[in-house]
């Protein structure tokens, strides 16, 4: 299969989908550009902060996006390249697409706040405080992982086959390049607060964007990756309560144009180098004891829907929103784009698998970045060139994952302030911005050293799960003001579905391990997984229930 024809056709269906569903649905919900925004009316300079609509593009794109419209569908395509294909193209479309942009104009009708708050003046405050404390679980999840993960990218001494300690000069090019971005964006940050145009700062920006990673490739920086755990944890400290257009912003701005030179490259690779998609169309139902329902929905996440975005739209993204006829924009588009950006990713695995295992040649980044060096070589630009390109890809992708560090240390504070909001007496301290984001990075280390791989595997079910109350909010809003609401009903029960099917079956598989052999390692990892599985389920269920009463039956929810 061509993969020119592959990704011509999934832009060219993206951009009706945009044209015609996107404004369909801004007409449906009441898109109304003279309106107010929450970033004029609610503005302090800290977290309320009107943004020009490239601006925060940048920022929620690089938010929402990092490796995980990468690793989804690479991970994924042991099914074959059309089941997967179709489930970004319908799910981006009607489900991702739609809930991203949904929860994004619901924080805006709500003053900016967190879905969580939509859910109390919606369906009730029960249901608010069962969302806030599983988000903000997630989350923590999320910084404990990307921690760890972006540490070990920029761990300057790893070890080679034999066991012994060297030195990694990519990771150290890779830290060199990320640490200096944080001054950069501050510098640019401040730069947009004159009267300067947006354009002549961006080239700057951009120009000084490309300085930063040619350093990090000329001068790496080595340290332990303990070390570097404890400066990312302080790093994101500062991130999550400074004023967010001095440095979450304008970082988030700058880095995007790295995830668009990334995207870039690939498709003028794929359109130029034309190359074979040798992986077979269909596999099977069931493939390396995996059936495709419900693995393939929950493995494909950014690529398709992500509850995780939900969360930044809610939580950042409404907050900066400078009038509403951006939010099809920032909420639909964005989405959209990193849709293709997964078709890409499917058709690099596809490129270089028949079976769709990749484990020989590396991680689902490393495939991804070994593909398009490829298409370049095969263009002519040499070996350097191919090693060039898939070096710049490589840390644009780690880039990326701090990036979405920040973004859900940010969130885990505002979601834990809202739990405090109503508290009297010693408990009200827990309301401090300050001690909201030291509870959520503590426990986020705590986790890092107890090893979140014992229950990473939770994830996946966890992430899409957010989704359903999600759906479920905005649904008992637009129809509590008289709007359509149906577009939510499939999306919202589909993904119910999927997640509680894929927790059911973690729980089964986790069960008969624990029934085969019962030691220290499965009692660490099946039996506690089993244990966390039990209270998602239920909170899952209590929360639709509450939700489907409100949107199905007569119960009318506190109003703001």
């Amino acid at each position: 299969m061509s993969g020119i024809l592959i990704l011509g056709a999934t832009i060219v269906i993206f951009i009706v989908a945009y044209v015609t569903y996107g404004s369909w649905l801004a007409k449906q919900w009441g898109i109304d550009p003279d309106r107010e925004t929450p970033a004029h009316t609610e503005e302090d300079g800290m977290d309320y902060v009107p943004a020009k609509a490239p601006v925060l593009l940048g920022h929620h794109f690089s938010s929402i996006a990092g490796a995980g419209p990468i690793n989804g569908p690479i991970q994924a395509a042991i099914f074959g390249w059309v089941p997967v294909l179709l489930w970004i193209l319908i799910g981006g479309i009607f489900f991702g697409a739609v809930q991203d942009f949904s929860s994004l104009f619901a924080s805006v009708r709500h003053k900016g706040q967190s879905l969580g708050e939509v859910i109390e003046a919606n369906i009730g405050r029960k249901t608010k405080v069962c969302f806030t404390i599983f988000a903000w679980l997630v989350l923590v999840l999320v910084v404990a992982a990307f921690a760890d993960i972006v540490a070990g990218t920029f761990a300057g001494f790893t070890t080679d086959a034999s066991g012994a300690m060297v030195k990694n000069s990519a990771n150290g090019s890779v830290a060199t390049a990320s640490m200096l971005f944080i001054p950069l964006a501050v510098c640019f940050g401040f730069l947009n607060r004159t009267n300067i145009y947006l354009g002549i700062t961006t080239v700057l920006g951009v120009i000084m964007l490309g300085a930063c990673i040619a350093s990090g490739l000329l001068f790496p920086v080595y340290l332990t990756k303990t070390t570097w755990i404890l400066v990312i944890f302080v790093y994101i400290f500062v991130a999550s309560v400074a004023p967010v257009w001095i440095l979450l912003q304008p970082r988030d701005y700058l880095n995007s144009f790295l995830l668009y030179f990334m995207m870039i490259a690939a498709v003028i690779g794929i359109f130029l180098s034309n190359p074979t998609v040798q992986l077979e169309p269909f596999t099977g139902w069931k493939v390396e004891g995996n059936t495709l329902f419900p693995f393939l929905f929950i493995t494909v996440a950014c690529g398709a829907i992500s509850g995780f975005h939900s969360l930044v739209g809610s939580g950042t993204t409404s907050k900066q929103l400078n009038t509403e006829k951006d939010a099809k924009l920032i909420g639909y588009g964005s989405m959209l784009i990193e849709c293709v950006l997964a078709a890409v990713a499917l058709i690099t695995v596809g490129y270089l698998t028949k079976d769709g295992v990749y484990t020989d040649i590396g991680t689902p980044p490393q495939v991804f970045a070994s593909a398009i060096g490829k298409f370049f070589a095969a263009m002519g630009v040499g070996a350097y060139g191919e090693q060039a390109i898939n070096t710049i890809i490589l840390l644009a992708i780690s880039a990326f994952a701090l990036t979405s560090l920040d973004t859900a240390t940010r969130l885990g504070r505002f979601l834990f302030q809202e739990l405090f909001e109503n508290a009297s007496g010693a408990a009200k301290i827990f309301k401090n911005m300050y001690m909201a984001t030291v509870v959520t990075i503590a426990v986020a280390g705590l986790l890092t050293l107890a090893g979140y791989q014992k229950i990473w595997g939770l994830f996946g079910a966890c992430n899409q799960l957010v989704a359903v109350p999600a759906f479920l909010a905005v649904a008992c809003w637009l129809k509590r003001i008289g709007r359509n609401h149906k577009m939510f009903y499939f999306p919202m029960l589909f993904m119910l579905a999927a997640t509680l099917s894929s927790l059911c079956i973690t729980f089964y598989n986790n069960l008969m391990v624990l029934i085969q052999k019962v030691d220290s390692g499965t009692i660490m990892v099946q039996g506690v997984q089993n244990v966390l599985i039990v209270p998602i389920f239920v909170l899952a269920v209590i929360m639709t229930i509450d939700g489907c009463k409100v949107l199905f039956g007569k119960k009318s929810a506190s109003l703001l």
